[in-house]
């Protein structure tokens, strides 16, 4: 692809502003309204989706020229999707995310990115992890639980590795979440899931997708599908939202130009809720709590399945837009959401309350699209407007299914507390934790 593949959104945009806020039909009141943190937080039409296809379409057509200013509408943004979802409620030939990641791909191409990218890339191709930890490092989350282990040549110790844990990188290496992936091991263990984990597991690659390292990713994902098909992996189950998406969504088209399969792709959440209904998990302890749940973009409405497109675009008698065959139309509908509230549901004295904006209509939690890296304020900010939200449903607890969602909303909550506001008090929980306390 390449920014001029965009031209046509960027003409076709009406400016409407309808990126800018969640689906009018799931609005439910002016308060929780603004789908867009972008353009919510910069207060300026350049960071919402249409601002953004009038920029790219100005580079274009070489009215203007790239400078700080560009850059900064170009990755302060999220990339969480909702514009995607609103503009799609009523455009079927226009692809606002799409157009946007391959507006930050040209730029990186140039060497224009944010200030943080450089090290985080460099720590990528020289530790394996945007952290920069030792690979070593990985292991620390599986000690104590007697995990199976892929052995160094690929298949598990004495057995095949049909089904695969792949924790992720924040997960693995932030001792703050720790108690969140062993939560994960810990049920799918009890539910009697054959699995291995990877002690040399390798990072996604999927942020370097996004921050425009287009040959990072791709050879990351490569390496990954190769090291699966030589285990004999047929399922991998991840906790990491964004794991999850980058698997399910990207690569793909990686394995089709390398001729290699994509295993499964499930998230603990999904594979939880089989061994729930299979009556392999019988939740018998009370958790008496109320609680209310977000959506992780990646999980939610990005959490659609994968659907190959190879075709064009036509026009009836020169003016409607259709393609031949028709193009799949991912609008947010199809994501991950019943598996996460189905656990939420079978524990026993749990009380689930939503949020306004739920679903594909979620805010997000800020971390998304490099922006907890690259614009720590606007991440932070973010997340605390979401824990607002939480707090208003009266729930004593907001949970997730997201590494960075967990991480970000316990950092709000804990700066909430440090300012006495009411959103101090909540407390953060992974689904996985809540079913692991009643077992």
């Amino acid at each position: 692809m390449a920014l001029e593949d965009f031209k046509a959104d960027a003409l076709r945009c009406t400016r409407c502003s309808y990126c800018k806020w969640i689906p009018f039909d799931l609005v439910k009141s002016h308060d929780y309204a603004k789908g867009c943190p972008s353009v919510d937080y910069n207060k300026f039409h350049s960071y919402s989706a249409g601002g953004r296809l009038i920029t790219m379409l100005s580079l274009m057509q070489g009215r203007s020229e790239v400078d700080d200013d560009v850059v900064d509408i170009a990755f302060k943004c999220q990339l969480c999707g909702n514009c995607d979802v609103a503009c799609k409620v009523c455009r079927y030939d226009m692809e606002p995310l799409a157009g946007i990641k391959e507006f930050r791909r040209t730029l990186n191409e140039q060497g224009k990115v944010p200030a943080a990218f450089p090290k985080l890339i460099g720590n990528l191709r020289s530790a394996g992890n945007f952290a920069g930890l030792p690979q070593a490092a990985r292991r620390g989350w599986t000690e104590g639980l007697g995990l199976k282990e892929l052995a160094p040549g690929g298949a598990a110790a004495g057995a095949a590795a049909p089904v695969l844990f792949h924790a992720g990188c924040r997960y693995s290496f932030d001792p703050t979440l720790r108690s969140k992936v062993q939560a994960a091991a810990k049920v799918l263990t009890a539910g009697g899931l054959d699995f291995a984990v990877d002690p040399a597991e390798a990072c996604c690659t999927g942020k370097a997708y996004d921050m425009g390292y287009r040959d990072d990713f791709a050879a990351g994902a490569k390496a990954n599908l190769e090291k699966w098909a030589a285990a004999g992996v047929k399922t991998v189950v991840t906790p990491c939202a964004t794991c999850f998406w980058t698997f399910k969504r990207l690569y793909p088209e990686v394995a089709a130009a390398a001729g290699l399969e994509v295993p499964e792709i499930l998230h603990t959440t999904q594979m939880a809720d089989r061994l729930l209904k299979a009556g392999a998990l019988r939740p018998a302890r009370r958790v008496s709590l109320s609680v209310t749940y977000h959506d992780p973009c990646h999980l939610g409405r990005q959490g659609e399945d994968y659907e190959a497109w190879d075709g064009k675009e036509v026009k009836i008698y020169g003016q409607a837009v259709v393609y031949d065959p028709p193009r799949p139309r991912y609008n947010g509908a199809g994501g991950v959401y019943d598996a996460p509230r189905d656990v939420l549901k079978a524990i026993p004295g749990i009380e689930l309350i939503e949020m306004e904006r739920s679903r594909e209509a979620a805010w997000c939690c800020g971390a998304g699209g490099n922006v907890r890296e690259a614009y720590p304020e606007f991440n932070a900010w973010t997340a605390g407007v979401r824990v607002e939200e939480a707090k208003s449903t009266g729930a004593e607890a907001l949970v997730s299914a997201c590494s960075g969602c967990e991480k970000n909303f316990a950092e709000a909550v804990a700066a909430a507390a440090a300012e006495g506001a009411p959103a101090g008090d909540l407390k953060i929980y992974d689904v996985l934790e809540l079913l692991e306390q009643s077992l």
